[in-house]
């Protein structure tokens, strides 16, 4: 969620968007009231909100009558896509990192959670690598923590206010000291598998904050300034 606007944000669009995205990444078809639970709005709003999208093309209802994703979605994904270019500018950059043997990765934050518009391991073709991963928690990632560290504390704040943090058993205070370490130092080192010391290492791209680069895998201490340095080459690149 990004700062509050001047005027009044418009209630029903912002539910027709939760509804819009809970479709997106939902594995399976979904009923009306087992959308309703996870959104926590009232089944009869989230019907008219289904029936909307459906009537537009951007839902579409099953035999079951359970709600998937319709072929509007997908048309709405590829022209995003292709008028932000950053998969085209991207994709070529992202393949030269593959040198260093590592997991690559591309992603952007949505409110809490990441999306990786890119993420493969070594030895997975690039073509499969697009597009695989669903929504990360920000907070458990390295892209996730990069991100967040160029909002504001009170944009933070506000977003995980109240509530369990992945990752961070102490809290928002706990959070807000990473995110301080995470502005000092430039990029963000985290710890994704304490068992076989994996390290995520990412910084956000030249000119598009929402976006990060990341590599992962087992990154010693001695080996984070030549990484750091070419995914900084490489965020410059991909937001020129």
């Amino acid at each position: 969620m990004n700062p509050k606007p001047n005027a009044q944000p418009n209630q029903s669009l912002i539910d027709g968007i939760a509804t819009l995205q809970a479709l997106a990444v939902s594995p399976e078809p979904v009923g009306n009231r087992e959308l309703a639970r996870q959104l926590g709005f009232n089944p009869t709003r989230v019907n008219r909100l289904l029936k909307t999208l459906a009537y537009l093309g951007i839902a579409r209802q099953t035999a079951n009558r359970k709600y998937t994703a319709g072929p509007g979605m997908h048309v709405l994904a590829a022209q995003s896509l292709h008028a932000s270019r950053i998969m085209q500018d991207a994709l070529p950059v992202l393949e030269e990192l593959r040198r260093f043997g590592l997991t690559i990765a591309l992603g952007v934050l949505w409110r809490d959670s990441v999306s990786y518009l890119f993420h493969a391991p070594p030895g997975m073709t690039t073509t499969q690598g697009i597009g695989r991963i669903g929504l990360l928690p920000a907070t458990s990632s390295g892209i996730g923590m990069a991100l967040l560290a160029q909002h504001g504390d009170d944009h933070i704040a506000e977003l995980f206010a109240d509530r369990a943090i992945d990752g961070f058993p102490g809290g928002l205070p706990d959070l807000m000291a990473a995110i301080e370490a995470v502005r000092q130092l430039g990029y963000a080192r985290v710890c994704v598998d304490p068992v076989e010391d994996r390290h995520t290492v990412a910084v956000p791209v030249s000119n598009l904050s929402f976006a990060a680069v990341g590599m992962s895998g087992w990154i010693p201490e001695q080996n984070n300034a030549p990484i750091v340095e070419a995914l900084t080459n490489a965020a410059h690149r991909i937001g020129d």
